[in-house]
């Protein structure tokens, strides 16, 4: 589909910027959180594009000083843009609790949340709060700040009758998974840990995460959409931790077979900001259109059962 640039029924492809999907788009009355931005990469151009459309950027980081680099750089090309850096690590639980209480204490409100953090098969190694990394940050992260943060969401939303939107970076890599999917009694076993399912299976919880939180969101009757996304193959530095991928990555990206992070980040700015989205809730996204994600993603079961497992990993008492 990329090869060609078909447009799917958005009107977009795989090939569109995220220039292009929020293209004459007003977000001037908006608050965005931005979880995760390297020195470059999706993560950084969704602020951009976001910011150049008057959007309220939250850039939330664990490098400070890189996003500050990254924020003076927007500045230069947008003096205009709304920027604020802020610190956490989507690895740990206390610094995650951090960031919730101070934005809250900012008074800040909170229209659309980003949950774009994440590491890509990296050795086995453990989180401070004792999970396996890339379940801990990838997903737990999230799923804790997503649920720190939803009464503000919802306060924003009752107040500025606009909709809220959370949505979750997944991948495509979330259908390399276990038969079973996610394997709750074994996240943290070592000996049977294999970095490239690990990661799959962490995406895959993403897009359990979003369908299970759109079900609660609507049964509340809250008017906050939940949905995950894929953003692409993109050249990045996710895959530092393997030499022999980000080889094969970048060679890849050189033929012109990847996306570049205008495209990369096409996805994430259209589920943010598009109209076309309103009121859609509970689907998986890829180059800008609806997409069809794995059966296991779409298990409803599995998506209960993980919240709960979450749940009481990040609220143990």
């Amino acid at each position: 589909m990329w090869i060609f640039g078909w447009k799917g029924p958005s009107g977009f492809s795989a090939r569109s910027t995220a220039e292009q999907v929020t293209q004459g788009i007003d977000g001037t009355a908006l608050t965005a959180i931005v979880i995760g931005l390297a020195s470059s990469g999706i993560g950084v151009e969704t602020a951009r594009v976001l910011a150049m459309r008057g959007v309220y950027v939250v850039m939330a980081v664990r490098n400070v000083e890189a996003a500050t680099k990254i924020k003076q750089t927007i500045l230069k090309e947008n003096p205009s843009a709304k920027l604020e850096v802020m610190q956490i690590d989507l690895s740990s639980m206390a610094s995650i609790r951090k960031f919730a209480s101070q934005y809250i204490s900012s008074g800040l409100p909170l229209n659309i949340l980003i949950n774009n953090a994440a590491v890509v098969i990296p050795p086995f190694t453990l989180s401070e709060d004792n999970i396996e990394l890339q379940f801990a940050t990838n997903h737990v992260g999230h799923f804790l700040l997503t649920d720190l943060l939803l009464e503000i969401m919802k306060n924003t939303a009752r107040e500025s009758n606009q909709e809220g939107r959370i949505f979750n970076v997944s991948s495509i890599g979330h259908h390399v998974v276990y038969r079973e999917g996610i394997r709750f009694d074994k996240i943290n076993d070592q000996s049977v840990y294999n970095k490239y399912i690990a990661y799959g299976q962490s995406k895959l919880a993403n897009i359990l995460h979003a369908n299970e939180l759109a079900r609660r969101l609507k049964e509340d009757g809250v008017d906050i959409t939940a949905n995950s996304l894929h953003p692409g193959g993109i050249a990045t530095n996710l895959a530092r931790h393997h030499s022999t991928l980000y080889g094969f990555v970048s060679l890849l990206s050189n033929f012109f077979l990847l996306k570049n992070h205008q495209q990369g980040a096409a996805t994430t700015c259209y589920v943010a900001l598009h109209p076309q989205v309103k009121g859609v809730t509970g689907q998986y996204f890829a180059d800008s259109n609806l997409a069809k994600p794995s059966s296991l993603a779409t298990n409803s079961e599995l998506g209960n059962k993980l919240w709960d497992f979450s749940f009481k990993l990040t609220f143990p008492n």
